[in-house]
């Protein structure tokens, strides 16, 4: 198959293209490189196509949608930090972005799997999360929710489409996918906690460290979105994909300690001091996996150790 990746240089999108490579299938990716890396794609650049560009350029997306059999949609503005700076830049990526692909996609008759979040579910206090669960969050001076807000819209264009023109499309809520590769500037919590370990200096925790999450490895992750892609029975579903091992961010900066045999401390920090006007967190946020375990016997397999193990590897290459 020939398959094209959106946002394929990032930290997804480029452990995708490996997996596609490796089953004989054509990769093309399409990235602005805002927050991918070219040296994601170091080993694969002489087996794949990289395209460089923006997701609101319809003309560039219709050629290479056209010219694809699948759409891998990954490409987004993401990461608190992110969505904090430049918040109208992100609605515009991740609405008008999302929409051009979408269209794209139906125009030229393609499958398609689009990349959502966690964050649709804002502060739900119901936990674990499962698909119909509703959408709790603050107001919309919240800018941290412009996020949730702007993925929320392409899951309903997607589920509009899907039910009146019959788009081939699969969603997929991400729960907290770390890994190798992973960048830890825009506030992804291992990737942080890992290279302060590794530098036996302060690991900071916000707030009172008490909110719990729970993480899957990157390999289960796109294994996740490969038996879904092969299924076309997940056309027009909503999946949740995450790990299964709840932690505190106190417990998880101990665990990285003990893991990686750091002599650094914990140092609390308030929401305040830490980020713009707009911030607000959510204590808990766990994923229930059972539709995706039931529909095709997917779970992950990585436990949180290992996870760690596998950033810190990759980490200390840098460190």
């Amino acid at each position: 198959m020939r398959i094209l990746i959106t946002g394929g240089a990032g930290f997804i999108g480029s452990h995708l293209a490996k997996n596609f490579l490796s089953t004989g299938n054509q990769v093309a990716i399409l990235d602005n490189f805002a927050s991918g890396k070219r040296k994601n794609l170091e080993e694969l650049e002489q087996r794949l196509t990289i395209h460089e560009g923006d997701i609101r350029n319809s003309e560039l997306v219709d050629s290479l949608v056209s010219n694809s059999d699948v759409i891998i949609h990954l490409a987004a503005a993401l990461g608190v930090k992110t969505i904090l700076e430049s918040p109208i830049e992100s609605i515009s990526i991740n609405i008008h972005g999302s929409e051009i692909v979408l269209n794209s996609a139906q125009k030229f008759n393609k499958r398609i799997v689009i990349a959502s979040t966690s964050e649709v579910y804002g502060k739900n206090p119901k936990q674990p999360l499962s698909e119909t669960d509703d959408r709790v969050v603050g107001a919309p001076q919240k800018i941290r929710w412009t996020y949730s807000d702007s993925k929320a819209i392409e899951e309903a264009t997607a589920h509009a489409m899907f039910r009146e023109n019959g788009l081939k499309v699969t969603t997929i809520r991400f729960f907290n996918t770390v890994g190798p590769r992973q960048a830890s500037n825009y506030g992804m919590v291992i990737p942080n906690f890992v290279a302060s370990a590794l530098r036996n200096e302060p690991i900071r925790i916000y707030g009172d460290g008490e909110q719990t999450r729970v993480f899957c490895h990157v390999s289960d992750a796109t294994r996740a979105v490969m038996s879904l892609l092969d299924n076309d029975a997940s056309i027009g579903e909503v999946f949740n994909v995450g790990g299964i091992e709840e932690i505190s961010m106190n417990g998880l900066a101990q665990r990285v300690i003990e893991t990686i045999d750091s002599t650094s401390t914990l140092t609390h920090v308030a929401y305040e001091d830490a980020y713009l006007d707009g911030f607000e967190d959510m204590q808990r946020r766990v994923p229930d996996i059972s539709k995706i375990r039931n529909f095709c016997g997917w779970e992950p397999q990585i436990n949180l150790d290992q996870i760690i193990n596998s950033v810190a590897k990759e980490m200390s290459k840098d460190i």
